[in-house]
């Protein structure tokens, strides 16, 4: 099968988990342009910041219109995680890939486990522990930038649990996180992206920007319980064989 459709299957299935549920599209980009496309784990990292960053600002746009970002909360949260996205997107340069690989494979896995496992999902609007908020929002910065993953898969969960989003306003506002999160961390890497495969990455994106439109309306129409827990079947099956590929 050609790099192009390959990059445009990939994609498609990266922008409809990334419409659908606000998150997780880019734990597939990585391993899909190591595996599929044949790019090293720093270069995926790359790549993947500039699929994500695309992907993400487009499904932000759509989930805008419908009025499910909460723009001040989310700002707040994204600018804990800035600083960190910078910082770990330098130093993800420096480290040998079969690390950088194992590290992907480690936070997958967690992410898939978390997926099936969901926290509460309460609707209250309780106060804001902005520490705790300010802490998940670091974290997930620095695993932006050191692994070149946006980070929705966590910060859904992290905004039903730490700021008591209900879920649609947790998606809508996790893509302005993976946002920021991605853009800083991809102003890091300016000069690596000299050796992107444009060929590749462009459909790969276009697929993804098209998918999730696709996914925001999928996800109004199917049980987002059977969405999380077949993404999460996947996911965890990726981060399986991308550990052992490591280790071995």
């Amino acid at each position: 099968m050609s790099a192009l459709i390959l990059a445009l299957v990939a994609g498609a299935v990266v922008g409809l988990a990334l419409g659908a549920l606000g998150g997780g599209g880019s734990v597939l980009t990585v391993p899909a342009l190591i595996y599929l496309l044949g790019f090293t784990p720093a270069a995926a990292t790359t790549a993947s910041l500039i699929i994500v960053t695309a992907t993400s600002l487009t499904a932000l746009y759509a989930h805008a219109r419908s009025g499910t970002v909460r723009w001040r909360a989310g700002v707040l949260f994204a600018a804990a995680g800035l600083l960190p996205a910078v910082v770990a997107g330098a130093a993800a340069a420096r480290l040998p890939q079969p690390v950088l690989t194992a590290a992907f494979a480690v936070v997958a896995a967690l992410a898939a486990v978390r997926i099936l496992r969901p926290g509460r999902t309460d609707t209250g609007r309780t106060a804001v522990r902005p520490v705790k908020a300010a802490g998940v929002g670091a974290g997930l910065g620095a695993l932006t930038g050191l692994l070149g993953v946006g980070g929705g898969f966590l910060a859904v969960p992290a905004l039903v649990a730490v700021l008591t989003f209900e879920m649609q306003a947790a998606v809508g506002t996790s893509l302005l996180v993976i946002s920021a999160n991605s853009l800083a961390s991809l102003a890091t890497r300016g000069a690596t992206t000299a050796g992107v495969d444009w060929a590749v990455i462009a459909p790969f994106t276009g697929a993804a920007i098209l998918g999730a439109w696709d996914g925001k309306r999928l996800a109004a129409k199917v049980s987002g319980t059977l969405l999380r827990r077949a993404f999460a079947v996947m996911l965890l099956a990726v981060a399986v064989f991308m550990l052992v590929d490591a280790v071995v």
